[in-house]
């Protein structure tokens, strides 16, 4: 029987290109109420951690099906992570999978918030309307409740990648397990995207990924603008629709 899968995945070996797969946490209770968490430290809850195990699975199945585990004596694969719990469980998740380690770096945690943490969104649009929007916008020199502004975030998140990446052989693979607004971020600037437009990027679904290839060899360098998107926001297909059986045609089999 012929197989019914793509010829080529987006996480095939990339010869000598390197790869980056940023992947969001799963869901927290901070998350289902639509609470700004920033750099609180909220646990996944019983959903994000289903959440984490089937997304982990999903990429443990690309990553170790398309490419050695290592080269040589250096592992073509390295999960480096957020140091807040959130994101720290949905590392383990892959980790235990590919019989990896989690490296932590505090540099990948999501925007500090301020006075926003702890408080609904709805809450923070009546008590801060006109610096909420600034925000919203990626204005520049905006700090979300007194906190952090984009450009911070990106550039905590996109030194402690590229170090990282550099760490690792050519056509290896680092899944940064982190936030969904520091991804947003960290993405557009590698991609060496100007600040204004930053807000053409969505930030990404819990336990969604996107991948980022180097665009050229690493000898030729992997730094800001040297890379291109293969994938964004991405966690699974949908289910295949099906006709409900009351309105199918009977059939004899």
């Amino acid at each position: 029987m012929a197989s019914t899968e793509p010829e080529r995945s987006v996480l095939q070996p990339a010869g000598l290109r390197r790869r980056v797969i940023f992947w969001r946490h799963g869901r927290t209770s901070w998350n289902a109420a639509r609470r700004f968490q920033g750099q609180s430290d909220i646990p996944l809850d019983e959903v994000g951690a289903s959440q984490a195990s089937r997304a982990a699975s999903l990429l443990a199945g690309k990553l170790v099906r398309h490419g050695p585990e290592f080269h040589g004596n250096e592992p073509t694969m390295q999960i480096l992570s957020s140091d807040l719990s959130r994101a720290f469980s949905t590392a383990q998740q892959l980790a235990t999978l590919t019989g990896g380690d989690v490296l932590v770096d505090p540099r990948l945690r999501e925007t500090y918030g301020g006075d926003w943490e702890g408080k609904t969104f709805d809450e923070i649009i009546e008590q801060f309307p006109e610096q909420i929007q600034k925000w919203q916008r990626d204005e520049p020199g905006v700090r979300a409740g007194g906190g952090e502004t984009r450009v911070e975030v990106a550039h905590r998140m996109v030194a402690a990648v590229l170090e990282n990446v550099e760490a690792l052989p050519d056509g290896g693979t680092l899944v940064v397990t982190t936030h969904g607004g520091a991804t947003r971020v960290a993405v557009a600037q590698m991609l060496g995207l100007p600040e204004h437009l930053w807000r053409t990027l969505s930030g990404l679904s819990n336990c969604h990924w996107s991948v980022l290839e180097a665009s050229q060899s690493a000898a030729a360098g992997n730094g800001i603008g040297n890379w291109r998107l293969l994938e964004h926001n991405v966690g699974t297909l949908p289910e295949p629709y099906e006709l409900p059986e009351d309105l199918a045609e009977p059939v004899e089999d």
